[in-house]
């Protein structure tokens, strides 16, 4: 009887793992809310490839089906093919022509478990995603992690805006917010993450979704202040410091 260990082919793969063993061009934190006639989400256009921002035109907010907003922080070719299975998802729902259509909780959910399906195969989609939507009017907010870590919530936030951003959103966030002020709101937290994260460059745009459908704005800068005198000399009475 011959042994499998005459052949290597059975045992491993001669061209190597195909996994994403490390990302490589990765988009930084993702923000979004609920306002009075929707979701707004908020994500700039950097791809950073290790610390080295490489790309400043990457759109990492998309529509999924008629009702579905999703943003993604992470590897951005991950993220693409996340598009993908979404795409397949979308097309086999309309195959099915009974005037129904997939919801944002109904998208979330496929998600949650293609997220945490790939964490168990110990290859995991190097993302964290923001999923937002509007259907029969009700709104609905939540977001996953690359492991399959998930909830809904008023105000969501990925990346460092966890704990750059959320602090603002709880002690300004309402759920009557109009339009004008989710979007200055959201600005805030940008600018904040602008300043302090390394990863995030200025040019961002803002998306909404509403039961009309999803608007995505044009690439656009903010005014930022670089004065303060932290920022001139942020070593200053720092102990231990050159």
């Amino acid at each position: 009887m011959e042994s499998n260990q005459s052949k290597p082919g059975l045992l491993c793969n001669p061209e190597g793992s195909q996994r994403t063993l490390y990302p490589y061009v990765t988009g930084t934190s993702v923000v979004a809310l609920k306002y009075k006639d929707g979701i707004l989400m908020a994500a700039d256009m950097g791809g950073s490839y290790g610390s080295t921002l490489r790309y400043k035109s990457v759109e990492r907010m998309k529509p999924v089906g008629k009702h579905s907003l999703l943003g993604a922080s992470g590897e951005i070719s991950d993220f693409q093919e996340l598009l993908r299975y979404l795409d397949e998802l979308i097309l086999y729902d309309n195959m099915w022509d009974d005037g129904n259509s997939l919801g944002p909780k109904e998208v979330h959910n496929y998600l949650t478990r293609v997220m945490y399906n790939r964490r168990n195969k110990f290859n995991p989609l190097w993302n964290s995603l923001v999923l937002g939507g509007v259907k029969k009017g009700q709104k609905y907010l939540g977001m996953v992690s690359m492991i399959g870590v998930n909830f809904e919530d008023n105000h969501v936030a990925t990346g460092f805006g966890n704990h750059l951003a959320r602090p603002i959103l709880r002690d300004e966030w309402h759920e009557n917010l109009t339009f004008e002020e989710g979007v200055k709101l959201l600005e805030k937290c940008m600018r904040v993450l602008l300043y302090r994260d390394r990863s995030a460059v200025n040019k961002l745009q803002i998306s909404k979704i509403t039961e009309e459908g999803v608007t995505i704005s044009q690439p656009y800068s903010l005014k930022t202040f670089w004065g303060f005198s932290a920022f001139e000399n942020p070593t200053l009475g720092a102990e231990g410091s050159w």
